[in-house]
């Protein structure tokens, strides 16, 4: 009997323990949208007539993820406050209330961010990344081949003052992914050069797209150059 008992008690420590250990954290980073005042002369090559361009197509991700990982995962967004308090000035309606919305329907653990460096800060410290890694990691946003950017057109015409360039990665700890990390960017471009380098900085493979991606769908972003493809 006291063997058994044991045995019981060590399974018992030892599933515990395992439980622990598989606790992770899903991040779904959204980038900000462009303002009318610098898109309203480039006519049907205009971005983001839709404010919600970036936040629609991560709460549709967001609703695959919630149905996969189940009710009680951790799923964080990270989103670029300042673009959506400029864009809401424009619109004249609070879209911070809005997006909150979305963190409220989906039990979301919603951090707002100003500057690029804030994404590499919260990847590498937001969390106790020896008890919490980061199982997978998402980008809904402007970008080109070598940068996400947070704020393209929304302070400056066509340009951007918040990004993270692929230059920047090595400044990510690759131990806060998971072995099996899924990462990728919706964004344009970031798969002809982007992508290569995130996989020297972190271990990790990042989908992206070569060519442009579309955000009008309505669902999730889809391809839109001739030949363009997703890869790593």
């Amino acid at each position: 009997m006291g063997q058994r008992l044991a045995i019981f008690f060590f399974l018992s420590f030892f599933a515990a323990g395992a439980a622990r250990a598989e606790r992770t954290e899903y991040i779904v980073c959204v980038g900000g949208p462009s303002l009318h005042v610098w898109e309203q002369y480039k006519g049907p090559i205009a971005h983001d007539h839709w404010w919600a361009n970036f936040v629609h197509s991560a709460r549709v991700r967001t609703e695959q993820l919630r149905a996969q990982l189940g009710p009680d995962a951790m799923i964080t967004w990270l989103v670029y406050k300042p673009g959506y308090v400029d864009r809401g000035l424009q619109e004249k309606q609070d879209l911070i209330a809005n997006i909150n919305s979305v963190r409220d329907k989906f039990h979301l653990n919603l951090v707002y961010f100003s500057r690029g460096g804030d994404v590499i800060d919260y990847l590498n410290n937001g969390q106790a990344r020896s008890q919490l890694r980061i199982s997978g990691f998402e980008y809904f946003g402007h970008s080109n081949r070598a940068c996400f950017l947070f704020d393209y057109s929304n302070v400056v015409d066509s340009a951007s003052k918040a990004w993270l360039h692929e230059s920047e990665l090595k400044k990510i700890n690759r131990r806060v992914f998971t072995r099996d990390a899924y990462v990728k960017s919706w964004g344009c471009h970031t798969g002809e050069s982007m992508s290569r380098l995130w996989r020297e900085a972190t271990g990790t493979r990042m989908w992206g797209a070569i060519g442009k991606t579309d955000y009008s769908t309505g669902e999730l972003p889809a391809l839109s150059s001739v030949g363009g493809k997703w890869a790593y």
